[in-house]
């Protein structure tokens, strides 16, 4: 089979399996979220921090019974959820180990973790499979989208997406320990030098999502891979941008949600949340 643009076939790719912590609290929790990292992906952003396994193909083949197997392993470790990390190229697969996962006994939530540049098909086919869609809405502009990822239509593409995966799993729904079991959470990492960008993406969720959905701001950008030779991405987010975003989303009186601590230093990821 011919490998397409994601440079995928019909084999299933994966990095990492692990038990991940930094994700948000309702993730995470205590016992931390069973992560599992696809190889490769379907768009090109050229400041990915995974750009050895989004775009350097870095992983291993496996089964999609050994895939379910994974599933199953990281349930008996007490995660509070599968999470599957970038995971649109595999779908299909996925939804097959899926099936033989809870055939075999998986019965913890599992998270559909993506860049939200969905199509409408695969996630219908999906649909009674994932209990919990966490999708990026990075740009509002096709013109950002074009030239830092690769792709167009992207705000019409992932808007439309978010719209189905809300249909599919409505608000979210938390255990007694303040786990999410279902629902949407929509992240957005914030750009240095793109404050408008990330104040159209939030007012546009204000007034075009139930207000019980839950947004995640995200400022743990550092620039790496191309980003470090484009001069609007080639430096951190900096205090004053954070703030400004920060005050904006407090005058859209989201209603849930989190902020992401902004880090002292360019390489610094704090799993910090408000």
């Amino acid at each position: 089979m011919k490998n397409g643009w994601c440079k995928c076939d019909d084999k299933i790719k994966i990095a990492l399996a692990s038990t991940h912590y930094y994700e948000e609290p309702c993730i995470s929790g205590k016992n931390g979220s069973g992560t599992i990292f696809f190889s490769n992906c379907n768009l090109g952003c050229i400041y990915c921090q995974n750009y050895e396994i989004s775009q350097g193909d870095k992983g291993k083949e496996i089964t999609i019974e050994e895939l379910a197997q994974i599933f199953l392993s990281q349930q008996e470790k007490k995660v509070n959820n599968i999470n599957l990390v970038t995971p649109t190229m595999y779908a299909k697969q996925i939804l097959d180990a899926l099936k033989i996962a809870k055939k075999n006994g998986l019965n913890i939530p599992v998270i559909y973790n993506t860049n939200g540049y969905e199509s409408i098909q695969t996630l219908k086919e999906l649909e009674g499979y994932i209990d919990i869609y966490l999708p990026d809405l990075k740009y509002y502009s096709n013109e950002l989208s074009e030239k830092y990822s690769k792709v167009n239509n992207y705000f019409e593409v992932v808007t439309k997406a978010i719209e189905e995966m809300i249909k599919q799993v409505g608000k979210p729904i938390f255990n007694d320990d303040g786990i999410i079991q279902k629902g949407v959470i929509i992240r957005h990492l914030v750009l240095p030098n793109h404050i408008q960008n990330s104040k159209h993406i939030l007012k546009w969720i204000k007034e075009n999502i139930d207000e019980e959905i839950y947004v995640s701001i995200m400022a743990q950008y550092f620039p790496t891979n191309k980003a470090k030779e484009d001069t609007l991405l080639n430096r951190k987010l900096n205090k004053k941008e954070y703030k400004e975003i920060e005050n904006f989303l407090y005058t859209l009186d989201l209603k849930n949600g989190y902020i992401q601590e902004l880090g002292e230093h360019e390489e610094e990821y704090v799993p910090n949340w408000d």
